[in-house]
């Protein structure tokens, strides 16, 4: 066991697990995204874990994590979504990375860096096909596939896939799903006619893998569901989370009845108690409205976290019989839900968010270790 106090372990056979629930389901080539370290995962990690496990290639936000994929060793194809006029587009180019631009601006840029290296950069066309966020806006569309077949004609770039992203994917039935995909198949036919086909296309998030298999087109992008999240709450799609939040008891102590705990006093005892001080605080992602909502599992029990959640730490108590918990002892603040402890959807529910902010949020303190045969065989322990 690891020295460190705090530890998010990842459970890479679960990722495995999750990428086949994902093809199997979608019956496509799976995308995996790990952005945001892999949702706060590990990118490195999991991203030779989702390729082991059948995940066709990778995405990510910012060139910045694609490079760091490479410095990696990982050769697989990686696409980048998100830029701004900074990015370095001529290091990622060098790096074999592809580009998915959202404006007639980033094309320019892209092929100016392209003619300056004497190559062709590989991109995606991004379109805005009604979230209102990142992609080619409607109104710049022509003149953007105009733009794109003249750099096309030039050699400057080549054009890997067209693609887009649901507003509403966790809704499956929602009409705008089917009217975001239709759009996208009008720009592909588009593209086709000035003479920039893309190769591929995708728009299918987790919840649309899940869901919508007529949506699926060449692959499907899921972020969430690798990791074994909930991408539509509420309903089961087998996926097992991947993390599991832990943290060893720093102080075990009595107290009386009628003793507040922690800043203000929000929890005061009713009886004569015991607690135990847990050394996680919202600087490692345990978020501070949650304070006394959560439910943490140690040993054979499931207690109740009490008083304000501060930086480094929050209480727990024990109540008046704390059998033989001791200092050192390893409690669970989230997992996969099993003997009763609490998933990350648990705390999402607890302060009105979603996974994806909770397991994204664990901060650097939390030692990362990885578990389960396809970390022994990526030789990760």
């Amino acid at each position: 066991m690891t020295s460190a106090a705090l530890t998010a372990t990842v459970d890479l056979d679960a990722i495995a697990h999750n990428i086949s629930v994902l093809r199997e389901t979608s019956r496509t080539d799976v995308l995996a995204v790990v952005k945001a370290d892999a949702y706060g995962h590990g990118a490195v990690p999991v991203a030779r874990a989702a390729l082991a496990a059948g995940a066709a290639e990778l995405g990510v936000a910012v060139i910045g994590e694609g490079l760091a994929l490479r410095a990696a060793g990982i050769d697989a194809h990686i696409t980048t979504w998100l830029h701004t006029n900074s990015a370095d587009f001529a290091a990622a180019i060098a790096a074999d990375l592809d580009l998915a631009l959202s404006s007639r601006r980033q094309l320019a840029a892209v092929v100016a860096a392209a003619r300056s290296a004497g190559t062709t950069a590989t991109v995606s066309v991004k379109l805005d096909t009604g979230l209102g966020r990142s992609g080619v806006a409607p109104d710049e569309w022509a003149d953007f596939a105009d733009d794109l077949a003249k750099a096309v004609a030039e050699g400057a770039v080549q054009v890997r896939a067209l693609m887009c992203h649901l507003a509403r994917g966790d809704e499956p039935d929602h009409p705008l799903n089917s009217q975001q995909a239709a759009r996208l198949d009008d720009a592909r036919a588009d593209l086709v006619r000035v003479g920039a086909a893309p190769e591929i296309m995708h728009i299918a998030n987790s919840p649309a893998a899940l869901t919508r298999p007529d949506l699926a087109r060449d692959l499907v992008r899921p972020g969430i569901a690798i990791y074994g999240g909930a991408p539509i709450p509420g309903r089961d799609f087998g996926l097992i989370p991947a993390m599991t939040l832990r943290a060893q008891v720093a102080l075990v102590k009595r107290i009386a009845a009628g003793q507040g705990v922690s800043y203000g006093h929000t929890w005061v005892a009713d009886r004569d108690t015991t607690i135990a001080v847990i050394p996680a605080g919202y600087a490692d992602g345990v978020p501070r409205p949650a304070s006394g909502r959560l439910r943490i599992r140690i040993g054979d029990r499931v207690v109740d976290q009490v008083g304000r959640i501060c930086m480094d730490q929050f209480v727990i108590d024990l109540g008046p019989e704390a059998g033989d918990i001791a200092e050192g002892d390893w409690a669970e603040l989230f997992g996969t839900g099993a003997d009763g402890g609490q998933r990350a959807q648990d705390w999402a529910d607890a302060v009105g968010t979603i996974d994806y902010e909770i397991v994204s949020g664990i901060g650097a303190r939390a030692v990362r270790e990885y578990v389960g045969a396809a970390a022994d065989r990526l030789g990760l322990r």
